[in-house]
């Protein structure tokens, strides 16, 4: 009976779900291949160094993070609200994206420009119903509230209270959308 085929995007899907379960610093060969049930040459063969495959998963694992952020019928609050519960429900994936240095971003003025993001500038800009750089504003203001708060509880240093957290990043929200109409700072 022939073996079956290991593709790149088995190796990559089965290296997500490492990094999705125990953190991508147990991103490895042999974890890799211990899930595919093979030896360590497939992983090998698709990714010559264990960076590269790191560098692919935080691809992937940024894909679904931005999925993860516009489940939401009310786009301006709940994205907040999605960002804080992906730390609670995804911790491994959230400390990977935003705390392991893998981002291609070096800086926030970089993420705002990166292609990531326009879809959920965009859908925060209709739902607003302000202009490009008003949104970037409140986003820039909110974003620093809801990473901050999503970064202690990916990293258990804060109990969540659903009901607490969306009172408070509303309370963001309203004042940074209040200074922006207001033209204040």
């Amino acid at each position: 009976m022939p073996k079956a085929k290991v593709t790149r995007d088995m190796v990559v899907e089965a290296a997500f779900a490492v990094a999705r379960a125990a953190g991508a610093e147990q991103v490895n060969a042999r974890t890799v291949s211990e899930k595919l049930g093979c030896s360590t040459q497939p992983v090998m063969y698709h990714f010559a160094t264990i960076e590269a495959l790191k560098r692919a998963v935080y691809a992937k694992a940024d894909r679904y993070h931005s999925d993860y952020l516009m489940e939401t019928e009310d786009v301006p609050l709940s994205i907040g609200l999605n960002y804080i519960r992906f730390a609670i429900e995804e911790p491994h994936l959230f400390r990977f994206l935003f705390q392991s240095g893998f981002a291609m971003e070096g800086s926030l003025p970089e993420m705002l420009d990166s292609a990531e993001l326009t879809p959920i500038l965009a859908a925060m800009q209709g739902a607003l119903g302000m202009s490009a750089a008003q949104t970037k504003r409140i986003f820039t203001t909110v974003a620093l509230f809801t990473h901050g708060y999503a970064s202690l509880l990916a990293n258990n240093g804060l109990d969540y209270d659903e009901a607490a957290a969306a009172e408070q990043l509303e309370r963001v929200w309203r004042g940074a959308v209040l200074c922006e109409k207001e033209g204040s700072i």
